[in-house]
């Protein structure tokens, strides 16, 4: 376990001067923050797919949606890519490009990088006005964030809710997750909101928005992540056969609902990543062990190899 913060620095360096870290084993659970408290809350960017992918399944366990399900039956999406499934969304394998181009990513990213802006913040509806024209391509697997926004989205649209409403009626509120919420503009952050920098030390505006929201765009604290992480690992949470790996992804990882799973130093780990302009996350499970470790940092430099070591000590 992390003892202390002195040995959370050894871990990660100074480059990451607000930090959140949580180790959670049989023996109980372990909380260490640096420039922050336990209820400050982060952007978790991509980890956000691991929490869509936990209500998707739950979604397909309800039987409001099948994995042949089609996306056109539940969103106003034509054509070819309302012929996709949300199966095939949920392991990245749908054939969607990773953003679509009516949505200048390009532009956007040189935007972020030079002055740090936000690059999402579209409505919903914005976001399916840039699917028009959108022709998948061969159906295998590639990491699409446009596919994870449509598929929580459609999800949520197949409960009558909105996205936000799904995730508080359907994950936050029956666990008690409450610093753990979906703001759709910066007007709607919170006082316990910290602020992102990139590893230069700018500050990155905060990334906002309805659209992004399923892929990217979920807040957390660190204390809330780690009850997220106890209630995957007895099984309490809404959709945890989503950690269940159902095909090869790539070389020897393998996918289930967003989650990845590969082998490391001889254990399998159960994991999700994630990335805004001021914001790096990781979390991980190894299921056979019962323990989990989570790390929220509020600095753009990669926080993957101290997650992986974290959990590998648990």
């Amino acid at each position: 376990m992390i003892p202390n913060a002195t040995e959370l620095e050894r871990r990660l360096g100074r480059r990451h001067p607000v930090v959140g870290a949580a180790v959670v084993a049989p023996g109980g659970t372990t909380l260490v923050v640096r420039g922050a408290t336990t209820e400050s809350d982060f952007e978790i960017g991509s980890v956000s797919k691991g929490i869509t992918g936990l209500l998707y399944t739950d979604a397909v366990e309800r039987g409001e949606v099948a994995p042949t399900t089609q996306l056109g039956d539940l969103l106003p999406v034509h054509g070819a890519a309302g012929r996709v499934t949300l199966g095939a969304l949920s392991t990245h394998t749908s054939g969607l490009p990773r953003l679509p181009a009516a949505a200048q990513p390009y532009r956007r990213t040189l935007q972020l990088w030079r002055h740090g802006t936000n690059p999402y913040g579209e409505s919903l509806d914005e976001l399916l006005e840039q699917v028009r024209g959108v022709t998948p391509g061969t159906p295998k697997p590639s990491y699409s964030n446009l596919g994870y926004e449509l598929l929580g989205h459609a999800v949520a649209r197949a409960a009558g809710l909105g996205y936000r409403e799904l995730v508080a009626q359907r994950l936050t509120s029956p666990l008690g997750l409450d610093s753990m919420y979906v703001p759709s503009d910066r007007s709607e952050l919170r006082s316990t909101a910290v602020i992102g920098r990139s590893k230069r030390g700018r500050t990155m505006q905060p990334w906002t928005g309805e659209g992004i929201a399923p892929a990217g765009g979920i807040r957390s604290s660190i204390g809330d992540m780690a009850r997220l992480a106890e209630s995957l690992l007895d099984g309490s949470a809404p959709g945890t056969a989503a950690l269940d790996p159902v095909q090869t992804f790539s070389g020897g990882v393998r996918i289930g609902a967003a989650w990845l799973t590969l082998p490391f130093k001889g254990r399998d780990v159960t994991w999700h990543n994630g990335g805004t302009g001021g914001f790096r996350s990781w979390m991980g499970l190894d299921r056979t062990a019962g323990t989990a470790a989570i790390i929220l940092s509020a600095t753009s430099a990669s926080v993957d190899r101290a997650g992986f070591l974290l959990l590998q000590g648990a």
